[in-house]
């Protein structure tokens, strides 16, 4: 993998669990990484739905290996969230292949 084609920024966030002011649990996104990425294919369409069409964005980033990555992640790239539908993993730990879906 060529450091010349990771030439875009994604962020993995990580559903957390913290405390409000009333001691109340409250779930939010907690950033567990940043890194370099190459966008591989990005493609926007409608499908069907049970209520009629609904559009789809669906995302396949290159990036080199992360650990602990799981699939109730969610990645942040250009100001909209895409959530981690599964990765594959490119040679002995030298990168990520991660498919993502825009909710």
């Amino acid at each position: 993998m060529r450091a010349g084609t990771l030439n875009r920024v994604i962020f993995i966030d990580r559903m957390t669990s913290a405390l409000n002011e009333n001691r109340t649990p409250v779930s939010t996104w907690a950033n567990i990484a940043t890194l370099r990425a190459e966008v591989l294919q990005h493609s926007v369409g409608e499908d069907e739905a049970g209520n009629g069409e609904r559009d789809t964005d669906a995302i396949t980033f290159r990036t080199r290996f992360f650990s602990g990555l799981e699939t109730a992640d969610r990645i942040r790239f250009m100001g909209r969230a895409y959530n981690v539908k599964g990765w594959t993993e490119i040679g002995m730990r030298n990168g990520l292949e991660i498919k993502a879906v825009a909710p």
